[in-house]
């Protein structure tokens, strides 16, 4: 499924979805702009929330906290992300310091965890894959980050490349005899931004034998084409991306569900392509990282 941007009776939303509309329980998302001087006042009731500050430069009051100055990067194309982890039952006020751009995921929490502002120091970036999979991860919440159920991730397609490949899935939680999780449950969102406005990217999401909606005889394969600002929603299934020559694809991953973790089961069908990596692409890290 697809949200596009849309007009709104709020004018500084470009993109949302809640779970009703999503039909799942876990994650409400949106991005939000703001102009130079303009404030925005949330709350997170029962639920902890990542910010993510996509462009410019804002300022965060709050009731757990407050953080002067959040942001640097002229664009996600441009540098490293800022972000703040709330805990549930925050109340914040946002100033946009500069013109802004910023994503604010929710999912439901019951245990409270400190607040954190994320800088780009602490930021992990891996370059990941190889050949033409080769992308890059810049790591914002990560697993075993002090909360209870987000997952947080910048993803870099460059142009020609694919991500999220081999195509996996974490749609069925399974455990191993000696304890270990081989797969969990996961809800996401694919967030895209395209470094040119005309460019697009492409993104299989199919069901596999063991999913859900498979074994309930409603499996599915859809092929989504996703534009500056849309967001696709996998609830499950496999969903591989791809981004055309000439365009570099960029998408902000919100996880959550059985497990505050990303395991993953890798298409049986494609798993072997890992193992015919020769070469990294030279083209990453898209910008210097320090």
């Amino acid at each position: 499924m697809i949200v596009h941007p849309q007009v709104t009776n709020d004018p500084g939303v470009i993109v949302s979805v809640d779970c009703e509309n999503a039909g799942w329980q876990t994650i409400d998302f949106q991005v939000r702009s703001l102009a130079k001087g303009q404030q925005w006042k949330s709350a997170s009731t029962g639920k902890e929330t990542a910010l993510v500050v996509l462009s410019g430069t804002i300022s965060v009051n709050s009731d757990q906290g407050n953080w002067k100055s959040i942001g640097e990067r002229s664009s996600v194309f441009s540098g490293l992300p800022y972000a703040l982890y709330l805990p549930l039952e925050s109340h914040y006020e946002i100033l946009a310091d500069t013109d802004s751009e910023f994503a604010i995921a929710t999912v439901p929490a019951t245990k409270k965890f400190p607040a954190q502002l994320i800088t780009p120091a602490d930021v992990h970036v891996e370059v990941r894959g190889g050949d033409h999979a080769t992308r890059q991860i810049n790591d914002i919440i990560p697993p075993g980050f002090p909360c209870e159920h987000l997952v947080v991730v910048e993803v870099y397609t460059p142009a020609g490349n694919w991500s999220s490949y081999p195509p996996h899935k974490h749609d069925n939680r399974k455990v191993a005899p000696d304890g270990s999780l081989l797969e969990a449950d996961l809800d996401e969102i694919y967030y895209y931004k395209i470094d040119r406005p005309e460019g697009y990217a492409l993104q299989r999401v199919y069901t596999g034998t063991d999913s859900p909606l498979a074994l309930a005889g409603k499996g599915f394969d859809a092929a989504l084409v996703l534009h500056n600002d849309d967001i696709a929603l996998v609830p499950e299934g496999y969903h591989p991306v791809s981004s055309p020559p000439g365009y570099t694809a960029y998408y902000l991953n919100v996880l959550a569900g059985s497990d505050q973790v990303l395991t993953s089961h890798d298409d049986p069908d494609f798993a072997w392509v890992k193992d015919s990596y020769r070469s990294i692409d030279p083209r990453l890290p898209i910008y210097p990282i320090k």
